[in-house]
């Protein structure tokens, strides 16, 4: 297969641009202009009519199989109040009144203007039905409201306690249905089975969507939470071998204990089916839960709550355990790490694991939202990738400083300091469905440090606004750090895989506030068309 690409505005590197690019067998073989290019080969030649392309976007942390599952499940995402929350469980109930089990996703109370602003419990989902069991996540994952249906079938007890996780009680210690860290896992439980068919319907709902948004590539956990790995895992193998997606995939595998692990690593670790569309990826781990729920792990209490600081979801003598066999057979760890003590104590592991005392394996933090200055210079010294999610700060933007108190939310989501003054192989991505998988309105957060609503008026914290072009290059080229990918995609460049994607604007033009409005005309990955706007 070859290709000519003429009349565009490549992003090459800051500013630099290219005119056209030669394409043959999905790798780029000549950036030049369209006179060069047209020399090499013009009988099949696409013209760009002067559109900016850039390299595609790679995600470096979401949830692809879980973005299928929201898009056809109950979207409880904007909801202002429970009363809402409750309105649209009864419309999705009479949509599908064949329904057995409801699960919805995306409620935050913080986002409640009108009526109580708390968490759901089960006498508010008994008032969307009391006759089928429901549950709902949180926004953030690592908080699940019950009704009492769905009480009865996890059969809780007043004894029964969790380590690494809480179950909100009444009074009369009665359950009220809440859930957190690793309760909510529990919760998890009664949830029916997916067949192969759905998680296949599911994934490639997904991938379909993640394409129209640009991305080209994903570093996606779909093993989670769960030891019963090998369902989804065939079923995203098969996918990639009956070549039903071009969505490049690295796989991020969260696992409840070392034997699944070494089960996963022993049967498929080291299978021959692995290729430059679904690779080996990492081993990702949850340190805490989240800055919303208060379940994100601290050094001190809570600003706004001195009653806590935190959930440690795992202890470190099991990330030890982990990283012992990812050195053994020379696996990434990436740890969900969002409070300060969750960061520091995950280093600590990393640390003491390091091969010749250097982060060789390239280990990273998944979040890294809460920092001082100390554990910023500690993440660039010992060279631990980060894997930021800019977006989050449309949500954070509102807490964290009543959360944490305005001196450690000064040094937190620095962006800019980690990037540009420590040198520190950053990443971006969105954590979705937590957030919308939309790269555009990620990158607006790490530019503007502003809510779509232009709030606060100068960013918050603007030290830590960075470019355009530096957010462009940690969703490209630092996310393919972050696989050990980097020299063969993230870039328009000669010998690299030809992912780019043709925008509606010129995204290094426009005004900042604009850059969340910014649509893909088309994606191409190897080289070839697979999604093109109507």
């Amino acid at each position: 297969m070859k290709k000519s690409f003429i009349n565009g505005k490549f992003y090459i590197n800051k500013n630099e641009f290219a005119e056209a690019i030669f394409v043959e067998n999905e790798i780029i073989k000549k950036i030049g202009t369209n006179e060069e290019i047209l020399s090499i080969y013009n009988n099949k030649v696409i013209n760009l009519n002067n559109k900016t392309i850039i390299p595609g976007l790679n995600d470096s942390h979401l949830h692809l199989s879980v973005v299928g599952n929201s898009l056809s499940q109950l979207q409880l995402y904007g909801s202002t109040s429970i009363d809402e929350v409750i309105s649209k469980g009864r419309k999705y109930m009479d949509k599908k009144p064949n329904e057995t089990f409801i699960y919805g996703r995306g409620w935050n109370q913080d986002y409640f203007t009108t009526g109580e602003k708390r968490l759901l419990n089960r006498y508010d989902l008994d008032k969307i039905s009391t006759q089928i069991p429901i549950i709902c996540e949180r926004v953030c994952v690592h908080v699940i409201s019950c009704n009492s249906k769905a009480l009865e079938l996890l059969n809780i007890k007043p004894d029964t306690s969790i380590e690494g996780g809480e179950i909100y009680r009444d009074e009369n210690n009665q359950p009220l249905g809440i859930f957190t860290e690793n309760a909510a896992i529990k919760v998890r439980e009664i949830v029916p089975k997916d067949t192969p068919t759905d998680i296949e319907n599911k994934f490639l709902l997904a991938a379909e969507h993640a394409i129209e948004n640009g991305l080209t590539s994903v570093q996606s956990c779909d093993i989670m939470m769960t030891d019963d790995w090998n369902p989804t895992f065939s079923t995203i193998k098969n996918i990639y071998d009956d070549k039903k997606t071009k969505l490049r995939y690295y796989p991020q595998f969260n696992f409840n204990s070392i034997q699944s692990l070494k089960d996963y690593i022993n049967t498929n670790y080291y299978e021959d089916f692995y290729n430059d569309y679904f690779q080996k990826g990492s081993i990702k781990l949850f340190k805490d839960g989240s800055l919303g729920a208060r379940t994100a792990l601290l050094y001190n209490p809570y600003n706004d709550d001195k009653s806590t600081n935190g959930v440690e979801a795992l202890d470190n003598e099991f990330i030890g355990e982990v990283c012992q066999v990812a050195n053994e057979h020379k696996i990434r760890v990436i740890t969900h790490a969002i409070g300060d003590a969750a960061i520091g104590k995950t280093i600590d592991v990393y640390e003491n694991y390091f091969i010749n005392g250097t982060n060789d394996l390239r280990h990273g933090i998944v979040h890294c939202q809460i920092t001082d200055s100390e554990l910023l210079n500690r993440i660039s010294n010992l060279n631990i990738n980060v894997m930021f999610q800019p977006v989050f700060l449309e949500y954070d933007i509102t807490m964290v400083e009543d959360r944490v108190g305005k001196k450690l939310a000064s040094t937190s989501y620095a962006h800019n300091t980690l990037y540009n003054k420590l040198g520190v192989h950053t990443a971006f991505g969105t954590d979705s469905p937590v957030e919308s998988l939309n790269p555009f309105e990620c990158m607006y957060s790490a530019v503007t440090r502003q809510r779509k609503n232009g709030f606060p008026e100068k960013g918050f914290y603007p030290e830590e606004r960075i470019s355009i072009e530096d957010a462009i290059d940690c969703y490209t080229i630092e996310s393919a750090y972050c696989e050990g990918n980097e020299n063969v995609k993230g870039r328009i460049m000669e010998n690299f895989f030809a992912d780019f994607i043709v925008l509606d604007r010129d995204i290094f033009t426009i005004e900042s506030h604009d850059i969340k409005n910014v649509k893909v005309l088309e994606t191409y990955i190897g080289g070839e068309s697979v999604y093109k706007r109507v």
